[in-house]
């Protein structure tokens, strides 16, 4: 086993359009180059519901999300180090990132305790107890085996108070500092180098945000997610906590945004110099019927499709697109075939893949303002609703 004590990422900022903050980069791991602005799909318990890793990469997909809570849950941080690590054993031959999961936690309030020392909790399978501590997270991550791995963070829900915010604030910069003390101290479990980023949180408190940047930066980590949000506050606090942040994050090193995945919100975002996305929406709104176009959202299970017979998307290109009409895929819902979910869930990932490559090609050509107001100006904007599933 090797260690890995320098906290160096090779990351490079290729372009930047001059009308925005949006740029284009080029991001570096052992499991292959990430070009940034980037979707990573999320595989949560290591599969991307109903995708193959073959079909997923044919997507455009590069970069994948696995969750850290549901892999200690099943099937174990010792089971993935014993078959070679999360790429092995999914299959997965590009880059991963793992979250902290620390959402997963927090959102089972009923069920977890947190102190300064870590969080207890009760695993929503079968009860059991468990405690996570910053350095339990970094050491489950090493043996989980992702390119890019997180720290231990405390979220806070939309409302909240601002005494609940600084200290769930504080809690967050503490567990960092623990976190990059062990991941310094412990050696990688697998022949290549994983990479520590630091979580910036402080609730919708533009100061709070201030001092978590500023104090998670002076660490060096050599990437920064910013998290906490879209977790309901309405949409122009999002943009303004995620603006605040960027501005203030160093020009180079990669920012990620936590959680967000509409392609309005994705699209402002890039605007606003972000680099990474990660979101369950496109898969599951895909389960549920729900697909994405150019002029906005379809339910393609609805009756209105029963003899519709051309495609989801005509300029799309996917292999749904190409072999499947709008009539068809309502068939599959509406008789219970599993190729219905299939197919429009491959539709939504590639509909999310060739948004980033067409906002990557408008930041080289420097008219990102002018594609991103021609977008919204075609796409409905109009919000998924009930949409149940995970």
């Amino acid at each position: 086993m090797k260690f890995h004590y320098i906290l160096s990422m090779d990351f490079t900022v290729i372009y930047r359009d001059s009308h925005s903050k949006a740029r284009v980069g080029r991001l570096k791991t052992e499991h292959g180059e990430i070009e940034t602005p980037v979707f990573m799909p999320v595989g949560t318990q290591g599969s991307v519901k109903t995708l193959t890793p073959e079909e997923l990469a044919r997507t455009g997909t590069t970069v994948i999300l696995n969750n850290t809570y549901h892999l200690y849950l099943r099937p174990g941080p010792d089971l993935l180090l014993s078959a070679g690590g999360a790429h092995k054993f999914c299959g997965w031959n590009g880059p991963i990132l793992t979250d902290s999961g620390g959402y997963q936690v927090f959102s089972l309030a009923d069920l977890s305790t947190i102190s300064d020392d870590g969080v207890e909790f009760q695993s929503h399978l079968d009860g059991s107890s468990h405690f996570f501590t910053p350095e339990k997270i970094i050491d489950i991550q090493k043996k989980i085996g992702g390119d890019i791995i997180m720290p231990l963070d405390r979220p806070v829900a939309y409302p909240v108070g601002k005494i609940d915010a600084q200290k769930a604030n504080r809690m967050t910069i503490n567990w960092a500092k623990k976190s990059l003390k062990i991941f310094n101290e412990t050696p990688e479990y697998h022949n290549y180098s994983q990479s520590l980023f630091g979580i910036i949180q402080g609730g919708f408190f533009p100061d709070l945000r201030r001092l978590a940047v500023e104090e998670t930066v002076q660490l060096g980590f050599p990437g920064y997610a910013i998290g906490g949000l879209s977790v309901g506050e309405p949409k122009e606090i999002l943009y303004e906590m995620t603006a605040l942040s960027a501005e203030l994050l160093p020009e180079d090193k990669p920012r990620y945004l936590m959680g967000v995945g509409k392609p309005e919100d994705l699209i402002e975002c890039i605007g606003l110099g972000i680099d990474m996305f990660d979101c369950v929406l496109p898969t599951r709104v895909g389960r549920n019927g729900w697909v994405y176009t150019k002029y906005g959202r379809l339910v393609v299970k609805n009756a209105e499709f029963k003899d519709d017979f051309t495609p989801i998307d005509e300029s799309c290109g996917c292999y749904a697109c190409r072999n499947f009409s709008r009539a068809y895929i309502r068939h599959l819902f509406n008789a219970g075939e599993m190729l219905g979910p299939r197919l429009a869930s491959l539709h939504n990932i590639t509909f999310y893949q060739r948004l980033m490559t067409e906002a990557r090609k408008a930041i080289e050509n420097n008219c990102f303002a002018q594609w991103k107001a021609n977008f919204l100006q075609r796409y409905n904007t109009e919000s998924f609703e009930n949409i149940e599933g995970s």
